[in-house]
């Protein structure tokens, strides 16, 4: 079956993909990956189905976050522990405030490759390779840095088995802990508006707590959370090399994440990624835009979930402040139309985005809740479920995206501008999104 869907993605065009210069080195790089265990295991994925058809149904709510570009260095216990912290933390306002269960999905484990609108980049008259993400070649303006690299595809494995290492035991060993729900309170975030707002939220949830443990309720519930891993499959040679054939039904999982999604640049009907993806067992994301149709949409449902199965489909919007209370409407009738059973979330940051006087490319943040505020407001008057965010965030006090309670200003980015690629709300934006959401999920429901 791998041999069959490798043929079948390889016979057709694949955008996005790096030039690899030496043939041979792809080959020994993929049979490597080839042999390595499954980051992720098919019953998870699985699992995450059936979280995400709940969503579909409007019984849940999906939170996912993470880098927009992951990089090997930066794989280290303090990077996770504190992008788990945001997680938990915008999850704990969503499900207190808003009585609703949270599906959390980090974009983590995996996001490694990254599209470009153009394949070179010039700097000074010199023109070099387009950086592509640490699983092809090196952010460093360099010919010997840009030469796209098959070898980090393995790293890129392994980078991602030990973030996923790391985040199995920050949650397995107590740190996911609701009792803990303060220490993730405890660094330069206390301080800020969202950051008090949150410790009152926290205050709360422990009478709450106490509550339970006098009257004998502890489940083990408290202690744990359940955490999938995202990323957007782009890069092909790595992702048909982890893909698995399941020993319990004989169908091919990708296992490199238990939800991947399809992106704008990427999604043609009669391309390798939707031909892949509408193959692979895992839930499936794509990206629609405000140049998405009705028709395409429908066209994409039926590639991707033609029995129209509950938890299998997303739709991740991506329309900008501006286009989508005009852009989305037409879409979700359409589905409803067409009685799919997709789940719908919202990106509000790729289409957002725009340079700044000193050149760094940034988002501002009124535009990210405008742009969040518009997909509850066309839910609503359509009587559909707005089922979730999708947002580019760090647990770190970067400076890349404007505003916020704790404002950043345009000439303030350069104190830390620290991403490789697209700008991320830092933790104080992340929270502060995370108490819009619950309010407008408090409204909705």
């Amino acid at each position: 079956m791998y041999s069959e869907l490798t043929e079948a993605v390889g016979a057709l065009p694949a955008g996005q993909q790096p030039e690899w210069p030496d043939p041979a080195a792809v080959q020994d790089a993929v049979a490597q990956l080839r042999a390595m265990p499954p980051l992720v295991f098919a019953g998870e994925c699985d699992l995450l189905r059936e979280r995400l058809a709940a969503v579909s149904r409007g019984e849940a709510f999906v939170l996912q976050g993470g880098d927009c570009a992951e990089t090997f260095a930066g794989v280290s216990a303090d990077n996770v522990r504190n992008k788990l912290k945001t997680l938990l933390q915008m999850a704990v306002v969503l499900t207190y405030a808003a009585s609703v269960p949270v599906v959390k999905i980090g974009r983590l484990a995996g996001q490694y490759a990254k599209p470009r609108s153009k394949s070179t980049e010039t700097r000074d008259g010199v023109t070099l390779p387009a950086f592509r993400g640490d699983i092809v070649n090196d952010f460093d303006f360099t010919p010997e840095a840009r030469v796209p690299d098959p070898h980090r595809m393995v790293r890129a494995y392994h980078a991602s088995s030990a973030t996923l290492n790391l985040t199995r035991a920050f949650v397995g060993g107590g740190f996911a802990d609701l009792h803990q729900v303060h220490a993730w309170n405890n660094d330069f975030v206390r301080t800020s508006p969202a950051g008090q707002r949150y410790e009152r939220l926290a205050r709360r949830l422990d009478q709450a707590l106490s509550f339970m443990r006098a009257i004998e309720i502890d489940t083990e519930q408290l202690r744990t959370v359940e955490l999938y891993s995202s990323h957007e499959a782009l890069l092909l040679d790595y992702e048909l090399a982890l893909t698995r054939v399941d020993s319990r039904t004989g169908a091919p999982y990708d296992v490199s994440g238990h939800f991947v999604w399809i992106g704008e640049r990427t999604r043609q009907l009669d391309g390798a990624h939707l031909e892949f993806a509408s193959r692979i067992r895992n839930p499936i994301g794509v990206k629609v835009g405000p140049s998405t149709t009705p028709d395409q949409l429908l066209a994409l449902a039926n590639k991707l979930d033609p029995e129209r199965e509950p938890g299998r489909l997303t739709f991740v919007t991506r329309m900008g402040a501006g286009t989508i209370r005009d852009a989305l409407p037409a879409l979700i009738q359409k589905a409803q139309a067409d009685g799919l059973v997709a789940s719908w979330i919202c990106d509000p940051m790729h289409g957002n985005t725009y340079e700044a006087p000193s050149g760094h490319k940034t988002r501002r943040f009124d535009d990210v809740v405008d742009e969040v505020r518009g997909f509850f407001e066309v839910h609503r008057a359509l009587g559909t479920h707005p089922g979730g965010i999708h947002v580019e965030l760090t647990g770190d006090d970067v400076t890349e995206c404007v505003g916020g309670g704790d404002p950043i200003a345009e000439d303030g980015l350069s104190s830390r501008y620290e991403t490789v690629c697209d700008p991320r709300l830092n933790r104080t934006q992340s929270l502060e999104l995370a108490f819009l959401v619950a309010e407008l999920l408090e409204s909705a429901n």
